[in-house]
């Protein structure tokens, strides 16, 4: 059985299929858009730098430890201090699972939930890709309603 690419529907428009999203899935890399200030900052702290630099977006403390990142009151994910935890609709997640940049969420592996390793400058861009990916997607979301 082979799988089809994902076809998501918002606000009566079809998005492009998440395997064709190049540009936020694949290729993001925000921390080439952005100047590090300290190239020795850790990836928790060059993650939580870039994302509170984002338009809307609030940081909280998550009910279960780390830091949580909202964009009005939807959650885009929240960091550990080694892996961060993002959620996605189940096929989105099942995707970014197959393509290897994440893991199934390590508590509730049946969700739309993943893990990302965050615990090197590559896997922290991973997660801030991953992170721009869910906040595109309020975004398209909020302009809908």
């Amino acid at each position: 059985m082979t799988s089809s690419p994902v076809e998501l529907v918002v606000c009566d428009r079809a998005i492009q299929p998440l395997a064709q999203q190049k540009e936020v899935l694949m290729n993001t890399n925000p921390s080439k858009q952005m100047e590090r200030p300290d190239q020795e900052t850790s990836p928790l702290e060059e993650v939580k730098r870039q994302l509170s630099s984002w338009n809307g977006v609030s940081l909280h403390q998550h009910r279960f430890g780390g830091v949580e990142f909202r964009l009005g009151g939807r959650e885009l994910g929240h960091l550990h201090a080694k892996f961060a935890d993002l959620p996605f609709p189940r096929p989105i997640r099942d995707e970014i699972v197959a393509s290897g940049r994440a893991k199934p969420h390590h508590v509730l592996p049946d969700s739309g939930w993943v893990t990302v390793p965050m615990r090197t400058a590559s896997e922290a861009e991973n997660v801030i890709g991953l992170f721009r990916l869910n906040y595109e997607r309020t975004v398209t979301s909020a302009q809908c309603r």
